[in-house]
């Protein structure tokens, strides 16, 4: 039965002055722990990689592949506490982990996480690409160039990094899942950099998809819509947020372990016939992507 924590109809006006944002300041608390209790092993003796797993989407996932028995790699920017939290959550439900802090932008990081990572599990089974950053700017022309850099580099540059240092290392069955948005089928006049790079991880994954598929590795995407997650107060003003998700189908944001579970399936053997596709959690929004 569905907690009814689960579903958060209204948001208080707030915001944060930093990205990406910090959860613990939250109101309310975004919901990550695991929809189901029950623990069915699919992803049992498998190794993941999560960015931006401190919080959010990404920590939903990283407690919902461990659940399912998966050892978890955390990448996170500079938000400690989060980190720290989701750490203690994964050893609770019996899991392994281990936090990397550092900045996804550097390539010579990304490799570092891999060959780590490597070296103290023996093995890379999951890449998730989901850290990023989104910049709201009401007139296209004030998009600067450091900030499209910044946007660029995070969002996209970084899933090239991480998963080009891991690649040598996946073997059959492994997966790369990458976090694209709605913004990157139906757009964003506010966010035109963000949903751009959100479009070109849309066409990363169909075209990594067609270049591994003969080597047995998978590669797919997940394109939540409105989600309550760090980055939403870290990146809106207080009003906007109060009204975030109201303008969905379902009439409210989501919660970061309602698209979990789609991260969840693409990793496991369950979706072992489906590469270069896209997961649409976003509230009953028809995008026809």
């Amino acid at each position: 039965m569905k907690n009814k924590k689960d579903v958060i109809e209204t948001i208080p006006p707030q915001t944060q002055d930093h990205q990406p944002g910090v959860e613990t300041e939250m109101v309310p608390q975004p919901v990550s722990q695991p929809k189901l209790d029950a623990r069915t092993g699919r992803l049992q003796h498998k190794v993941a990689i999560i960015t931006g797993g401190d919080s959010g989407i990404g920590k939903a996932v990283a407690l919902d592949f461990a659940k399912e028995g998966a050892t978890v790699a955390i990448v996170y920017l500079e938000e400690d506490a989060d980190a720290a939290a989701t750490e203690k959550e994964i050893l609770a439900l019996g899991g392994k982990v281990r936090l990397f802090k550092g900045d996804v932008r550097e390539e010579s990081f990304c490799k570092q996480v891999a060959v780590s990572t490597l070296e103290q599990f023996g093995a890379i089974d999951i890449v998730v690409n989901n850290a990023a950053v989104q910049f709201e700017q009401t007139e296209p022309t004030d998009i600067t160039a450091a900030q499209l850099r910044l946007t660029f580099e995070t969002n996209v540059f970084a899933a090239f990094y991480l998963s080009l240092a891991c690649l040598p290392h996946m073997q059959k069955g492994s997966s790369i899942i990458n976090t694209t948005s709605v913004t990157a089928y139906r757009g964003s006049d506010h966010l035109i950099d963000y949903a751009s790079t959100k479009a070109a991880l849309v066409g990363f994954t169909r075209s990594l998809s067609s270049a591994l598929a003969e080597k047995g590795i998978r590669v797919n995407a997940v394109a939540p819509g409105p989600i309550w997650t760090p980055l939403i107060p870290a990146s809106f003003s207080e009003k906007e947020v109060a009204e975030f998700g109201k303008n969905t189908p379902m009439k409210r944001p989501g919660q970061p372990n309602e698209v979990a579970p789609c991260y969840t399936f693409l990793a496991s053997e369950e979706a072992s016939y489906i590469t270069g596709q896209v997961l649409h959690p976003n509230g009953g929004e028809i995008i026809n992507g």
